[in-house]
């Protein structure tokens, strides 16, 4: 992985999150990796987090950083969990690697009141072109692998999600949508444009 790929992922919705999630917040980060963001949110932001990750050595980088984190799977975790049980539930950069994405949301907005989430839009336009000139998904420095290398994965689309938020009655409060750069706001034909999505999700009534 290149160091401009690795920079590029880990400061894409970090300071987005850090914008939402209020002073002294009660916060689950699924997948949340080596803790960066829950180290980030502690430490400039009072916030009590837990994180949930399945890799162990991810979890060890968690625990050296004195952050909180479970080793399990995400689903299994979120039905032990009572209602409304955190403040914020976070799902950065890893929607399309879960197995039934769907149940995971709405688990979310089950035991959490508000639910910070961003996925990359498998329907922006070079992926499109891509698929329409050479029949293949587009490589990049975000995604340099091929298939044969790459995780296994579900990939979904602004539309494809917000399409989803419709269906099940949640409330997109707030929205974020970043060009292929992942970098620069993009408000013009997002579902084509937009390379990335970032979103607040709710079903708590205000």
């Amino acid at each position: 992985m290149s160091l401009q790929r690795t920079f590029i992922k880990r400061d894409t919705d970090i300071p987005v999150f850090m914008r939402w999630i209020q002073e002294g917040a009660n916060v689950l980060d699924l997948g949340c990796g080596r803790g960066e963001m829950l180290f980030r949110l502690a430490a400039e932001k009072k916030v009590q987090g837990i994180g949930v990750e399945k890799n162990p050595d991810k979890v060890a980088i968690c625990l050296d950083k004195g952050v909180r984190v479970i080793q399990g799977d995400i689903l299994d975790l979120l039905k032990q969990i009572p209602d409304a049980s955190f403040d914020w539930v976070v799902c950065s950069r890893i929607l399309q690697e879960l197995e039934q994405p769907g149940e995971i949301i709405l688990q979310s907005l089950r035991v959490g009141k508000y639910m910070a989430i961003a996925f990359v839009n498998n329907g922006h336009w070079r992926n499109r072109l891509s698929m329409l000139r050479y029949g293949n998904r587009v490589r990049n420095s975000i995604y340099p692998n091929p298939w044969y290398q790459s995780s296994p994965s579900n990939p979904v689309s602004i539309s494809d999600f917000e399409g989803f938020c419709i269906h099940y009655g949640i409330t997109i409060k707030e929205r974020v949508y970043l060009g292929g750069d992942w970098r620069t706001p993009r408000s013009l034909m997002p579902k084509l444009l937009a390379g990335y999505g970032i979103y607040v999700l709710t079903r708590h009534r205000e």
